[in-house]
């Protein structure tokens, strides 16, 4: 089955082309990146499977149901995730616990599953040092980390991230998407993630997508130009 299903998708703004003719699907278990030069409309291409925006053309859906027949549970990571309120009045360590009660379980109390996943997810992300400090206190980088925890916290099926990698330096990066491979392969998680063509992830990511100008098009036309790459698990 695919999670994402992207079929002959175009998409204007105010009758400019932004995206032609965009065909993909990922499926779980598979680890894909979106990659294109500036102003390729990656994000409008986020924006357009999680249904956020409407393709003109053509249509881009999320499977209602996971492997299991559950519903499918999506983890949403938009630019600049890291600008959400300074004020926040939590701990770090709390704002990850509430990514937590997700799936009706408001009611709850955490159980010794739930704290053993929060500390994985903080530890992930380099925070889990950090875990009793005030939102408030730390920079936009070590938010933007914290923000990543807890969106892992909440176990999707599915996650779309837009350049979660911003501002973190190369080992970040490589425990980062260490972590993403690992839940592909072994929990058989999707993920497409929009990012800057670092060589460092070559070696994690299953596919890449990469959106390329047309030639004879408006200068913001783009179509898909290859989904170059090799899985390396087996399905």
């Amino acid at each position: 089955m695919d999670y994402i299903t992207v079929d002959n998708l175009s998409f204007s703004y105010d009758d400019e082309p932004v995206l032609q003719d965009i065909n993909f699907t990922v499926q779980p278990g598979e680890f894909v990146i979106l990659t294109g030069e500036n102003g390729a409309a990656k994000s409008t291409l986020l924006k357009s499977v999680l249904g956020l925006l409407k393709p003109q053309e053509g249509s881009a859906a999320i499977s209602k149901t996971n492997t299991r027949g559950e519903k499918l549970m999506v983890g949403y990571a938009p630019q600049q995730i890291s600008s959400f309120n300074i004020g926040f009045p939590s701990k770090v360590l709390e704002f990850v616990e509430s990514g937590r009660y997700q799936n009706n379980r408001w009611f709850k109390r955490l159980d010794s599953e739930d704290h053993d996943h929060v500390k994985k997810a903080l530890e992930s992300v380099g925070m889990w040092d950090l875990r009793n400090k005030k939102i408030g206190e730390l920079s936009g980088g070590q938010k933007q980390r914290i923000a990543l925890a807890r969106i892992f916290a909440t176990d999707p099926d599915l996650f779309v991230l837009d350049e979660p990698t911003t501002g973190m330096d190369k080992e970040s990066r490589e425990r980062f998407y260490r972590l993403l491979r690992h839940n592909s392969r072994v929990h058989n998680k999707a993920i497409l993630m929009v990012t800057h063509e670092h060589e460092d992830i070559k070696e994690y990511m299953d596919r890449q997508i990469t959106l390329r100008r047309k030639e004879d098009s408006p200068w913001r036309c783009f179509s898909m130009d290859s989904c170059s790459g090799h899985s390396k698990h087996q399905h």
